[in-house]
């Protein structure tokens, strides 16, 4: 049973980052692969379309900060799922006023240590740490 939305929320993120995840490894539209997912039984929670369409709506602000903010990686060598949980973590943080900072940065290194390598819960902590700091929510 979810605590205060908790598990709902992290399980939409999770469902956003397998929408970005399968645009970005197919190199498709993120809107086209939404509506794939959209289609589907059952259709993906409000909350994963919110962050779908947010990240699409500021993909390129939101990966020139992350660019700019990630030490020594280009963003195309980085993993996809870090990638793509980076944009979910900095739309959350620039772009979601009912999510607290800590909770989008929380959930993105959560999800990168359970999703991607040994040391991508550090980098994305580092990175979403560096912009959270650096950038003035909207």
């Amino acid at each position: 049973m979810a605590r205060d939305g908790r598990g709902s929320r992290h399980a939409a993120r999770k469902i956003a980052l397998d929408v970005l995840y399968e645009a970005d490894l197919t190199e498709r539209p993120i809107a086209a692969v939404l509506v794939k997912h959209l289609e589907a039984a059952p259709p993906p929670p409000e909350f994963a379309v919110a962050l779908v369409r947010g990240v699409h709506r500021h993909h390129d602000q939101i990966d020139e900060l992350i660019q700019s903010n990630s030490r020594d990686w280009k963003l195309s060598r980085m993993p996809v799922v870090d990638r793509n949980l980076l944009r979910i973590g900095l739309f959350e943080i620039l772009h979601c006023p009912d999510v607290p900072t800590a909770v989008a940065i929380d959930e993105a290194v959560e999800l990168a240590k359970e999703l991607s390598t040994d040391d991508s819960g550090r980098f994305v902590n580092g990175v979403l740490a560096r912009v959270a700091d650096a950038v003035p929510p909207a």
